[in-house]
């Protein structure tokens, strides 16, 4: 039987007509910011934050108050955080190496990994500063061996939000600015008078954010695509309705419109968590926010078998997929499209986006079908070398080379591989034309 589905979200055609709002802003201030600078970041921060202090880069002492400014506890409890997400970044980096092998005798193939040079790690702020972005970005960014690491996050109540700037400072950032979305996207990448442009933006935000990370993708690189924040709970009778309405809206919260998807085989669980979802919003001091998300963007689907929450699931992609069945390792082993997935009913996606040590940095909007989060690996470059040992080596190589460029009609390509058979083979090849097959072998 299809699945059927108890609530929709918002059609894709409406999804679709917004995007287009978003791409056309985005261009304006990125081209603002291109041509004018740090006069620019300042008007465009005026107006969005209402924010326009002397130097957008905070000074030594700035960070120093921000630190001053959290309890031994706070310090320590952002420590701890920080711990988890170097411990894990530390594995993953480990698991990484450089390689050189002969693969023909005299052939020899290899390559390194070296860190991106520099890195912007962006922090959203929003309806909540995320300090665990913090974390996921500059910590991450650090252990991988990024040179010059800067963190930008937008003013919060019109200062510097203390604990985001003191998690930056901990993790190592090299530069701090308090500036906030495009224009701080545009000003890291593109670079102003007073701030060198990076390499590479990484971190979450809202969806102006994540269209000029798009649209600068190729003059920087970027991680990935990270839009509205997406959750998936799948679900089985073995788990309630409480469980699974708390860590539904514990996602729908992060903003208006957040994704927030229960994927079950019971009709019962389905219908007791949308009334429990409801029961909850009412008690809830941000049902604000995830009541209009769970309104707009929440469903709930049913399906038959754990093979077709499998399927459903794949074509969902989410970004985060929470699994609360008899048998979560089965989706483990059989899923294939997800963000992170989050086993059993003991884990949920706040330990995730906040402590355990796994990067809360994931695809949204289907990226999950082709790429994963933020790690480690995001910050390295993997480089290819080559070296030949031998004249033979090199004449036999060159002979397949030339023979190949000739399939091609690639005459100068072809050149550069005669030259070495001509001087390494001692085989004479006239200007221009292929090496025979045959004429010169491996030794």
């Amino acid at each position: 039987m299809p699945a059927q589905i108890l609530k929709h979200g918002r059609s894709a055609d409406v999804a679709s007509d917004d995007a287009v709002k978003v791409r056309q802003t985005v261009v304006g201030i990125l081209d603002d910011v291109a041509a004018r600078g740090d006069a620019a970041v300042r008007e465009l921060s005026k107006k969005f934050d209402d924010w326009s202090p002397e130097n957008f880069r905070l000074s030594p002492e700035e960070i120093a108050s921000c630190i001053a400014a959290l309890s031994p506890g706070q310090l320590d409890d952002i420590k701890f955080a920080q711990a988890q997400v170097r411990n894990f970044a530390q594995a993953q980096r480990a698991a990484i190496h450089d390689i050189e092998i002969e693969s023909l005798p005299g052939v020899v193939l290899g390559h390194k990994n070296m860190p991106v040079e520099s890195v912007a790690c962006y922090v959203p702020g929003g309806k909540f500063p995320l300090v665990a972005s913090a974390h996921m970005g500059v910590v991450t960014a650090k252990v991988a061996g990024v040179s010059r690491i800067l963190a930008a996050s937008p003013p919060v109540q019109g200062r510097p939000n203390p604990a985001v700037i003191a998690a930056m400072h901990l993790g190592g950032a090299d530069e701090i600015y308090t500036f906030g979305g495009v224009q701080a996207i545009g000003a890291m990448a593109l670079g102003t008078q007073t701030i060198d442009p990076v390499a590479m933006v990484v971190g979450p935000g809202n969806v102006y954010v994540a269209e000029a990370k798009r649209q600068l993708f190729g003059r920087i690189g970027i991680d990935l695509i990270a839009g509205p924040s997406e959750t998936l709970i799948i679900a089985d009778d073995s788990v309630d309705a409480e469980l699974c309405a708390t860590d539904l809206l514990g996602q729908a919260e992060h903003g208006f419109n957040t994704p927030a998807i229960l994927l079950t085989t019971s009709f019962r669980l389905a219908n007791e968590t949308i009334a429990e979802v409801e029961r909850i919003l009412k008690i809830l001091p941000t049902a604000n926010t995830a009541g209009v998300s769970w309104r707009d963007f929440g469903q709930v689907i049913v399906v038959d078998t754990v093979d077709e929450m499998v399927a459903e699931a794949d074509r969902i992609a989410s970004e985060h997929v929470q699994v609360m069945t008899r048998d979560p390792d089965y989706f483990l082993k059989n899923m294939k499209n997800y963000g992170a997935l989050f086993l059993g009913s003991r884990t949920n996606v706040a330990y995730g986006d906040k402590v355990i040590g796994t990067n809360h940095t994931l695809p949204t909007g289907k990226a999950a079908r082709y790429t994963g989060g933020l790690w480690v690996g995001k910050f390295i470059k993997t480089c290819t070398y080559q070296k030949v040992l031998t004249d033979e080596a090199s004449a036999m190589i060159g002979a397949y080379c030339s023979r190949l460029c000739a399939i091609e009609g690639m005459t100068a390509h072809g050149e550069q591989a005669n030259i070495r058979v001509r001087r390494y083979g001692n085989q004479e090849v006239p200007y221009g034309s292929a090496v025979p097959a045959g004429s010169v072998h491996a030794s």
